[in-house]
């Protein structure tokens, strides 16, 4: 689900440091100096050399904000305010409920606010076997700290299989909805089909015809 401002935040955050804004000003620079590259070029033809001069920064300086291309696109910035979101929900919500809310809410948010990164990102997993590599890894880390939010309302230990196999669940079926986003066009509800792969994971898949 870390870069960029997400629209999940809190409604008042802490204003951040000049040298925190420097670093998210030059992250946001080189994630849509490569946007541009990617949905001008393709993938492939995109360089970091041709990302850093557009971002005008050093072809390092991307390196060091990320290691790989593949980590610009997969990085999105919505892990940690999600699981906050997550973890101020009531108390006595249904864990399930709980779940719908964050993840429809993260994904309505951005389709609405960057409709175009959003397509193009989730093109980009199903077309260029790299970077759907790098988003499961990612994803593996979104669900160890999915792990923790799990715990803190359930009690159980965050390192228990049944833990951990519910939170790998959770961000491989949404990771399943948005590459069948993507296999289709692009032409059904994001929300829509999140909500139906949460349906699955939650009550089991539907009743097949007998």
């Amino acid at each position: 689900m870390t870069a960029a401002r997400s629209p999940l935040a809190p409604d008042a955050p802490p204003r951040p440091g000049l040298r925190e804004r420097k670093k998210i000003k030059t992250r946001e620079a080189i994630r849509t100096a490569t946007y541009a590259l990617v949905e001008r070029q393709g993938y492939d033809a995109t360089t970091i050399e041709q990302i850093a001069e557009r971002a005008e920064v050093s072809p390092s300086t991307v390196s060091r904000y990320f290691p790989t291309k593949e980590d610009i696109v997969v990085t999105d910035g919505y892990d940690e305010p999600l699981l906050a979101e997550l973890a101020a929900r009531p108390a006595d919500e249904p864990w399930a409920e709980s779940v719908r809310h964050v993840i429809r809410k993260a994904v309505q948010l951005a389709v609405a606010e960057q409709p175009d990164v959003t397509v193009l990102r989730s093109r980009l997993m199903l077309e260029v076997p790299a970077v759907r590599s790098r988003m499961a890894e990612s994803l593996s880390g979104t669900g160890r700290l999915l792990t923790e939010a799990i715990a803190g309302r359930t009690g159980l230990d965050p390192d228990g299989l049944e833990v951990r196999v519910h939170a790998m669940s959770l961000v491989s079926g949404l990771l399943e909805a948005t590459a069948y986003w993507a296999e289709h066009d692009h032409r059904d509800d994001y929300a829509d089909l999140a909500d139906r792969a949460l349906d699955v994971l939650l009550q089991g898949p539907p009743a097949g015809k007998s």
